[in-house]
């Protein structure tokens, strides 16, 4: 199995700085435009520029640190979710550099060039989808309607009339690229952009379909069934590739990026992959110890309080929080006890509580240090 950090010959240590330089060195050396369309160089740039956007990304490259290229696959977002194919590769290298003054002259026309073949690709759409804690803990597959565009059922998603087809651009002979040379201060370049009469298509529809008016594609509702892994958060998303918008004429379709939305529940307050609850106590409880039934996301669990706890003490509960991203074990539950005093009592418990005030002793002085902390202290310190 490859190894990221030796596709991009840096050390484990190295900078986002230092894995950004040394990614565009040598994607400017594999780049296809610079080796006459070389399989060989297109395999490698796909390759250097896989590593990149992993080693790029904090939470991936932790990811990646910990479990190797494994532990990306089906991960939300990640290279190995949908696939990490040669046109994710154009697209990360121009999205981090193609800015660069020059660059369109240096790959003779790249960005025109590949924007005329995007210009046939149906586009993405984006879809919010929400979810429950107890579907983050369980996973779950959920229905979504979307409406997108497909491809005319009249036509065949050409464009053209039944009995017809379309027919070459005779600006462009079907190439779909107008070619002009330049000079610049690296010599002379071919720039390839796409044809102005077709658009980068290639072909023209003389009779367009009475049904999609030569468009090729048509609205329609469709229902998809999106398969949610469990641990996910709402900063995570799934790319459904190749089931969005169908492209016209025939064009390729777009992605479908959905937008997870996990909804809060009112009974946790939820920290990566543990869960925290507050749980209110009677006196005698924290006094002499208990038996309660506790709520988690799954269920109930029975908790065992011990007899002498504090008000404002953190249990925890092993397991029962929430799953990791990719089966990485699952967290746990803390559980806050916080002492309830009774807003009104009756004769009985009034003279019950007298009678114990003659007994009680005094708390020691060391009874309140600590209170100050936060409840968050607390609970790093229970995981500790």
């Amino acid at each position: 199995m490859a190894d990221y950090y030796d596709r991009l010959g840096v050390g484990r240590d190295a900078s986002t700085e230092d894995i950004k330089k040394a990614y565009r060195k040598l994607a400017l050396k594999y780049h296809p435009d610079r080796n006459e369309g070389s399989k060989e160089a297109e395999a490698r740039f796909k390759e250097v520029t896989e590593a990149y956007e992993v080693l790029r990304d904090s939470e991936k490259r932790t990811t990646y640190d910990r479990f190797g290229e494994q532990g990306l696959r089906g991960g939300p977002g990640s290279p190995g979710f949908g696939g990490f194919d040669f046109a994710d590769a154009i697209e990360v290298f121009m999205r981090d550099f193609g800015g660069f003054a020059g660059f369109e002259e240096i790959f003779g026309g790249r960005r025109g060039q590949r924007g005329g073949r995007d210009a046939g690709k149906g586009q993405t759409l984006r879809v919010r989808l929400p979810l429950t804690l107890r579907e983050v803990s369980t996973g779950v597959t959920k229905k979504i309607r979307v409406a997108l565009l497909d491809s005319c059922g009249t036509c065949g998603g050409s464009g053209a009339a039944p009995g017809s087809s379309p027919v070459p651009c005779r600006n462009c002979g079907g190439s779909g690229e107008e070619r002009q040379v330049q000079r610049s201060v690296f010599g002379q370049f071919v720039s390839v952009a796409p044809c102005r009469v077709c658009g980068g298509e290639g072909r023209i529809v003389e009779a367009p379909c009475d049904s999609c008016r030569g468009e090729g594609r048509v609205r329609e509702e469709k229902e998809l069934d999106v398969e949610v892994p469990p641990g996910v958060s709402s900063e995570n998303f799934l790319t459904l590739r190749g089931q969005g918008n169908a492209g016209p004429r025939g064009g390729p379709r777009g992605d479908i990026i959905v937008l997870l939305e996990v909804q809060d529940d009112p009974r946790f307050k939820r920290d990566g992959e543990n869960l925290l609850f507050e749980l209110p106590i009677t006196f005698t409880q924290a006094a002499l110890g208990d038996q309660v039934e506790v709520p988690t996301v799954d269920g109930t669990v029975r908790l065992t309080i011990p007899a002498g706890i504090q008000s404002g003490e953190v249990l925890r509960m092993r397991g029962q929080g929430l799953p990791g991203l990719h089966g990485r074990g699952r967290g746990d539950q803390m559980v806050r006890l916080r002492i309830w005093t009774p807003q009104k009592l009756s004769k009985d418990q009034e003279r019950i509580l007298k009678e114990l005030r003659e007994q009680e002793e005094p708390p020691p002085e060391d009874a309140v240090r600590g209170e100050d902390r936060g409840f968050w202290s607390r609970v790093k310190d229970a995981f500790s």
